[in-house]
């Protein structure tokens, strides 16, 4: 069986392990492990899962999620209740700052305001995507804390050298434009990738993270 064969059988079976994943009306497409998720899912957790799930598998080098979400008919809300239900979440959740505000429009929720720090802009989606009728949740929450460039690439790179999943020989690296970090190299994993974004976003003074690492598989 080829390579090709065997990571696209590897992907599907392991969306369909997953509990979390109705894997039903999800195709799975790979060349070379570019691998494309295409079809529906019926919940936006289930998007953002369904692509964790094709990551976890070895050869995966690249994924592209174009599965859209199809609400079950009882799941939709109007853009009012959404609206309501997004917002109070984000008030009861107290990692998330004073100023974020959610607005819906057809099951699709925009995030607005400002916050100092990503992990604080990684909360509001995390307080509002479980709810029931969204269908996607677009981030645009500005980050704004004073900083400088030369600061902000050493508190990155500290805390890739902290990490646990990033290996002591990894070429991982961080150049900063402003506050904006890019990353260039070479991971094994996915989870090596995901960790590396993870802890440029934790650092301070960081308002965006490019992402141009490559992964090996």
């Amino acid at each position: 069986m080829s390579q090709t064969m065997d990571i696209r059988d590897a992907v599907e079976r392991e969306l369909g392990y997953d509990p979390l994943v109705d894997n039903s009306d999800i195709s799975v497409k790979n060349i070379n492990g570019d691998v494309a998720l295409n079809g529906t899912v019926p919940s936006y957790p289930q998007y953002q899962e369904a692509a964790a799930a094709a990551r976890r598998v070895a050869g995966v080098k690249k994924l592209q999620n174009h599965l859209e979400v199809a609400l079950p008919s009882g799941d939709y809300r109007d853009d009012t209740m959404l609206t309501t239900a997004a917002n109070n979440a984000l008030t009861l959740d107290v990692t998330v700052p004073e100023g974020v505000e959610a607005t819906a429009k057809s099951g699709n929720l925009t995030l607005t305001g400002t916050v100092r720090y990503g992990t604080e802009r990684a909360a509001a989606e995390q307080a509002v995507m479980y709810l029931t009728g969204v269908r996607n949740v677009k981030d645009d929450v500005e980050i704004n804390t004073d900083a400088d460039s030369i600061d902000v690439t050493l508190a990155v790179q500290d805390a890739l050298d902290r990490y646990a999943l990033i290996s002591d020989d990894s070429d991982v690296a961080v150049d900063t434009s402003g506050n904006t970090v890019t990353l260039t190299g070479h991971v094994r994993t996915w989870a090596e990738h995901d960790a590396a974004i993870d802890a440029a976003w934790r650092a301070a003074g960081v308002y965006d993270v490019r992402d141009e690492m490559d992964v090996t598989g």
